[in-house]
């Protein structure tokens, strides 16, 4: 389970590691999934935290199971970048976990706003309404025989899969953003260690402070915010932000909604699902 490229293995888990003992990096050439990897790990018991980077994956997979593959590789460099982040957490509350995460990585792959990177409720990252990067979060139970309560440790695994040059949009409705577009040398070796740090601190200030720290910033990133919304249901509203909780509100004809259930997806209206 070997790789091609130069990942900064070793470099990664040395700026990591003061904020999580024990973090490791690993890189490997070809997984079906890099979050199924780690799931099944976290549900054989094995939970310590650790980042795992495929160059390509068989079996990707992204919010309600629809999927998502590694893009094609060239020979000069990877077209897209694929890794999850697993580690204990214990957060008060899990709403707006997704979205938090998604303003970390938002903040750092445009750090000015110049590129207009925005936020997609729950787990998109979009530029001029086609997506860039997709975030999937999934957790382990704990062990049998442990009792679960609010601050039990569940074994978190963060997926996340960005577009870092131009990829087939065949089959697609919308052709997706690619991050050369405005990097132009941006490699995926490269943002991986530059989105590690921020990625772990922003989990780590979520499981101590909720999402109420990220609230300000997602709006200023916010994909859907005064734009008429259409739900996977049919309904269709005025969508007014995220709320202090992460939920997506939404003004339809009978009333305020608040929407907290990742089952349920948002398209600005008129963009197919």
């Amino acid at each position: 389970m070997g790789t091609t490229a130069a990942w900064f293995e070793d470099r990664i888990a040395a700026a990591v590691a003061p904020l999580l003992p024990g973090f490791t990096v690993e890189a490997v050439e070809e997984i079906d999934s890099t979050n199924t990897e780690l799931m099944r790990r976290a549900r054989a018991g094995h939970t310590p935290p650790v980042l795992l980077v495929a160059e390509r994956q068989t079996a990707g997979r992204g919010r309600l199971g629809r999927p998502w593959q590694s893009a094609q590789q060239s020979e000069e460099s990877a077209a897209s970048l694929t890794f999850s982040l697993g580690l204990p957490l214990a957060p008060r509350e899990w709403s707006g976990l997704s979205l938090a995460v998604g303003v970390g990585v938002a903040e750092s792959l445009d750090p000015s706003g110049d590129a207009k990177v925005a936020l997609k409720w729950p787990n998109d990252l979009w530029v001029d309404d086609r997506k860039l990067a997709g975030i999937l979060i999934e957790t382990a139970m704990p062990h049998a025989g442990r009792a679960e309560g609010p601050a039990t440790p569940r074994y978190l695994v963060i997926g996340i899969g960005i577009n870092i040059g131009p990829r087939d949009a065949e089959g697609m409705r919308t052709p997706p953003a690619w991050l050369r577009q405005w990097r132009a040398e941006a490699t995926a070796p490269q943002v991986l260690a530059e989105l590690a740090v921020p990625l772990v601190r922003s989990v780590q200030v979520f499981e101590a402070e909720g999402f109420v720290p990220f609230a300000e910033r997602f709006a200023a990133r916010d994909a859907l915010r005064g734009r008429e919304v259409q739900l996977s249901d049919g309904s269709v509203g005025l969508c007014e932000g995220v709320a202090w909780g992460g939920e997506l509100q939404v003004r339809t004809a009978a009333g305020l909604q608040m929407i907290s259930s990742d089952e349920v997806s948002v398209r600005p209206r008129g963009m197919a699902f």
